[in-house]
């Protein structure tokens, strides 16, 4: 029997960010680290129910637009709300922009940034692993990504509600719109499968950053147990 895996899907119908080489070798890096064997594709035809039955974890690595078949987004939901995990990864706040079912997981849509600038990550809980190795605040560096809403505002198709981990500090940094309760990673349970968002991993520097790693092997740990 194949050992459950973690599918990372990097197809792009919009923007496409110079990172995705350098987010897919680190994710399946901590993948294996993890003891899980990953695959990199951006072929929509591997989004079928059987594939996905292998999957521990689908990755979506800053996809853009619409990046899945009719077939692909059935298989996704099915396989989701069946007991599988998604991490949804920066620029995947802006993939399948007519699927409604998309929105509703993740919560919100994204809604532009401001030029790549430093700024503070302020993290609210510790409790998580993917937020556990991280400062309270955070002195960090990316495209600060606003949002159409607050994700808290969207329940995840069974009632549940988004479990927000980190915030940006918006008094860090210049162009943000939502104040001072800027959600930036957030997590989430849908029927019996687990999804996780952060709007972090922007450049390719960040997927060689020991603390972003941290991060993200942190978020493939709470999706895989």
């Amino acid at each position: 029997m194949r050992t459950a895996d973690v599918l990372i899907y990097t197809r792009t119908t919009g923007y496409r960010h110079d990172s995705i080489p350098d987010g897919a070798a680190a994710l399946t890096e901590l993948a294996r680290d993890l003891g899980r064997p990953a695959e990199a594709t951006e072929d929509p035809g591997v989004f079928t129910p059987g594939r996905l039955a292998d999957c521990a974890v689908v990755v979506l690595l800053s996809t853009t637009g619409n990046v899945l078949t009719p077939e692909g987004r059935a298989a996704l939901e099915e396989y989701l709300r069946g007991g599988g995990a998604l991490l949804a990864v920066h620029a995947a706040a802006n993939a399948e922009p007519d699927w409604p079912f998309y929105g509703e997981l993740l919560g919100t849509r994204f809604d532009g940034h401001p030029e790549i600038q430093p700024g503070l990550v302020l993290v609210d809980d510790h409790e998580h692993p993917a937020t556990a190795p991280l400062p309270d605040r955070w002195e960090w560096t990316d495209e600060w990504y606003n949002f159409t809403s607050d994700p808290r505002g969207s329940g995840g198709g069974d009632g549940s509600r988004v479990r927000v981990l980190a915030r940006a500090d918006e008094s860090s940094y210049h162009g943000g719109t939502h104040g001072e309760d800027h959600p930036l990673v957030w997590c989430r349970e849908i029927d019996r499968g687990r999804v996780f968002f952060t709007a972090l991993g922007h450049a390719p520097e960040t997927y060689r950053d020991p603390v972003f790693r941290a991060h993200l092997r942190g978020a493939l740990t709470w999706l895989t147990t």
